[in-house]
């Protein structure tokens, strides 16, 4: 069963420039799901309004089976999804662990430790970090919130490819391990392939790539697509 659902979503810049066009996707726990696209298509506004940081001009976006707009999207932000970043957003004059404890009541360190890093590396001042370990912290927050939900806008775009393999793998085991429903943000096709679903955002419209190591593969639109809540009667 779907824990997200987008439902004929559609956004303009300024009233403008029509970036989403009547987009429909449905997400599950336990999956990682990657969406890629040009930049400047609207990736980064489409994971913001399943994180309920923006409201679409059109359509709903449901939570488990509720439009996250009538049940409001500060609910949803703060007990549905947690956002992983591409800058990591961490408070810079706390440690890792201070970090972590911002979003959980659970003791930090055993996360960071399962995200490898040490002790003594989690008491650190998080500048005096790694960029690679800056990524784990951030991650280890997301985590530690319980959120069933991650969203994470370019989360190795900044990373060395083997530290971005490393962070791959995280989110991998977050969604097939803890059950999580990892959406990523990403322009890397290395972490495409590791998905369980790839999407491609291009021209408004929402696609799902059968294969993305196949230049012969065709995406499939689901922009007509019947989605689950429409044969439900919603």
């Amino acid at each position: 069963m779907s824990i997200m659902e987008i439902k004929q979503v559609g956004y303009s810049y300024d009233n403008k420039k029509k970036v989403l066009k009547g987009v429909n996707a449905e997400m599950e726990q336990g999956k990682l799901y990657a969406i890629l696209g040009p930049s400047g298509c609207g990736k980064t506004t489409l994971l913001s309004l399943i994180g309920g940081l923006d409201s679409p001009d059109s359509g709903q976006i449901y939570f488990d089976g509720q439009d996250i707009a009538k049940t409001g999207l500060s609910d949803h932000r703060k007990n549905h999804v947690a956002f992983i970043f591409q800058a990591y957003n961490l408070i810079d004059y706390l440690t890792p662990a201070e970090n972590v404890s911002l979003t959980s009541k659970l003791p930090p360190l055993p996360i960071l430790e399962r995200l490898g890093l040490t002790k003594e590396e989690a008491k650190r001042n998080v500048l005096k970090l790694s960029g690679g370990q800056q990524q784990r912290v951030a991650i280890a927050r997301a985590l530690a919130s319980e959120a069933p939900v991650i969203l994470a806008d370019e989360p190795t775009g900044n990373l060395d490819e083997d530290t971005a393999q490393d962070i791959t793998e995280i989110l991998k085991e977050s969604a097939h391990k803890m059950n999580k429903c990892v959406v990523v943000v990403t322009h890397s096709g290395e972490l495409a392939k590791q998905a369980d679903v790839v999407f491609r955002l291009k021209k408004g419209e929402l696609q799902v790539l059968e294969r993305i190591d196949d230049s012969s593969a065709q995406p499939r639109s689901r922009r007509n697509n019947t989605s689950r809540s429409e044969r439900r009667g919603r």
